[in-house]
């Protein structure tokens, strides 16, 4: 954000900057303070976003509740209502809590929830915990609603109800998942305290500890590690970053130049300011929009500026002014993504023919979910290629859903008539000799959900074992066809279905259709918030998940049919004319 200045003041206005500024897009930095910029296009909120935002604010709260049970008289709240928070008015709430801060700090308390950091510079921010140390001063702790580890060994951690670093040990069960805006964020933390004279001496070491979504433990970092390229360590990292971000910042308040220009990477797809650099990239035709990210930078310096020049260079021949080989896709892939963009093509074939795994029995999956609060719908949609036979079940969609709010016991019978329901149709098939094949779209997120649930309900009617599960993901007939179409198509506008199916002549019947909307949809089907649910909402849910195996079912019957043939093959794309 930007503090203006009153009237008639020549002073630059102040630019206040959170951690989150120093591992996002050095463009959403200018534009989130480029005063010029109020009225220009932004995407609508994303409610996956808001969700998440709101289950991590839930998390913080149950972390700060269990806290305080623990420590009791140890634990105390910067919050004014002494709750664990949020709480309505948080914004409001943050002078307040700035106060009582300093008033707990002076007092020695030891351990502070919910704290607020002096402003220093550029540069803001609070604390879901400050702990004191032996010696004298604070180091901060972050509550986030994310994996911090991963099975292994060496993480430095205590129990979660002993955030005491000093208590720390090597852990044999855990290793450090690698989670750069977590360090980043302790970091800025780690100089504010130091500007208020609350941190430790500076002999001493510079910690900060992180509790995940597992909250089982306190994972703690040494901000002095070198744990970034060239060895540098994260403190060092962190004041490189923020010299940046801050000139950009400050120059983009005070209408000066633009320090950074746009450019699409990963993180655009959830920016609320793609719509205008969207725009912008494609008023240059900026190579960004084919080779993302660091591909990018790398192709300008070579001189490849436009999706143009890339398009109408030699696949085999890449510019010899490149330094070093890209990252990402092969060369020759981006010069034919160039073309295919080009001429207006969603999807190129690599071979003449799509080799794709069929049945006589075929089964197409969908599952959906609500965040990390579980699966709450099965949809199958049971087909016969090879012909229906006496005894077979009928054809069609069919839904296994739990309409009980998640978390929910009751996902687990849901997930277990599902399963029940997924067994019958396969022995039906193998005990009739035929060949059987099931199908998803991704199936990372299939196989999660299904591991998870065999996990969480063991013991409950007609759910599998872990190991049945996975004997079943790993057997080929479970055919994923986001796979089948990464390896033999060419895809210029990406690889979701949403994006294939398209060409293959499938759309879905609701034009608001996408795992975004569903969790608002979601939210208003079971009443997550209060009230009666809607049923309207549910059979929403319903009519998306049928469109979703539908479509991956018309996905496959047309990659298996002459229509496919349509398809330019990669080979045939030509530069564009000069």
């Amino acid at each position: 954000m930007s503090v203006s200045t009153p009237t008639g003041s020549r002073t630059a206005p102040r630019v206040l900057l959170d951690a989150a500024a120093l591992s996002g897009c050095r463009r959403r930095v200018h534009l989130d303070h480029d005063p010029s910029a109020a009225g220009a296009p932004r995407a609508l909120p994303d409610p996956a976003i808001e969700q998440r935002r709101a289950d991590a604010a839930a998390h913080r709260v149950r972390i700060g509740e269990l806290l305080a049970e623990v420590w009791g008289a140890d634990w105390a709240s910067a919050w004014p209502s002494g709750a664990a928070g949020p709480e309505p008015g948080e914004g409001g709430a943050r002078a307040a809590r700035a106060a009582r801060t300093a008033e707990l700090v002076a007092a020695g308390a030891a351990m502070i929830w919910g704290a607020v950091l002096p402003l220093d510079g550029d540069r803001r921010g609070g604390a879901e915990l400050l702990v004191r140390v032996p010696g004298g001063g604070y180091v901060p702790v972050l509550v986030v609603r994310r994996r911090i580890t991963d099975p292994g060994e060496g993480a430095s951690t205590t129990a979660v109800t002993d955030p005491w670093p000093q208590r720390a040990r090597h852990d044999p069960d855990r290793k450090v998942r690698s989670q750069p805006r977590d360090l980043l964020a302790l970091a800025q933390l780690t100089r504010l305290l130091e500007a208020a004279g609350w941190a430790p001496p500076e002999s001493a070491p510079r910690l900060g500890g992180v509790i995940g979504l597992d909250a089982d433990v306190v994972v703690w970092h040494d901000l002095r590690a070198g744990h970034w390229p060239g060895g540098r360590h994260t403190l060092d990292e962190y004041d490189v970053r923020f010299a940046d971000r801050s000139a950009v910042a400050r120059s983009a308040a005070a209408g000066g130049p633009a320090l950074a220009a746009p450019s699409r990477i990963t993180e655009c797809r959830r920016c609320p300011w793609w719509p205008t650099c969207e725009a912008e990239l494609t008023a240059v035709d900026d190579v960004s929009l084919v080779a993302h990210g660091e591909t990018a930078r790398l192709l300008r310096g070579a001189g490849v500026r436009t999706v143009a020049d890339l398009a109408a260079l030699d696949p085999a021949a890449p510019p010899a002014a490149l330094a070093v080989p890209l990252p990402g896709p092969p060369f020759t892939d981006l010069v034919a993504l160039a073309r295919a963009r080009g001429q207006g093509l969603a999807v190129a074939r690599r071979v003449p023919r799509v080799p794709v795994p069929r049945g006589d029995v075929e089964i197409d999956i969908d599952m959906e979910s609500f965040g990390e609060s579980g699966a709450y719908l099965w949809g199958v949609l049971l087909s016969y290629p090879g012909g229906r036979r006496d005894g077979d079940p009928e054809p069609g969609y069919r839904a296994f859903a739990t309409w009980e709010p998640l978390p929910t016991p009751d996902e687990g019978r849901s997930f277990g008539e599902f399963w029940t329901w997924l067994s019958g149709i396969r022995a039906i098939t193998a005990g009739s000799g035929r060949s059987f094949a099931a199908y998803c779209y991704n199936e990372q997120a299939e196989n999660r959900w299904m591991l998870s649930s065999a996990q969480r309900f063991a013991g409950m009617p007609g759910v599998p074992t872990e190991r049945a599960v996975r004997e079943f993901i790993s057997d080929p007939s479970w055919v994923d066809l986001y796979g089948v179409v990464s390896r033999w198509f060419l895809c210029a506008h990406g690889k979701g279905l949403k994006k294939i199916a398209p060409a293959a002549g499938f759309g879905w019947r609701d034009p608001e259709a996408g795992g975004e909307n569903s969790m608002r949809w979601y939210r208003d089907a079971v009443a997550l918030e209060g009230g009666e649910p809607d049923p309207v909402q549910r059979e929403r849910l319903l009519g998306y998940n049928t469109d979703d195996v539908l479509a991956t079912q018309v996905l496959r019957e047309w990659m298996s049919s002459d229509r496919v043939l349509e398809v330019p093959l990669v080979s045939e794309l030509a530069p564009p004319a000069v």
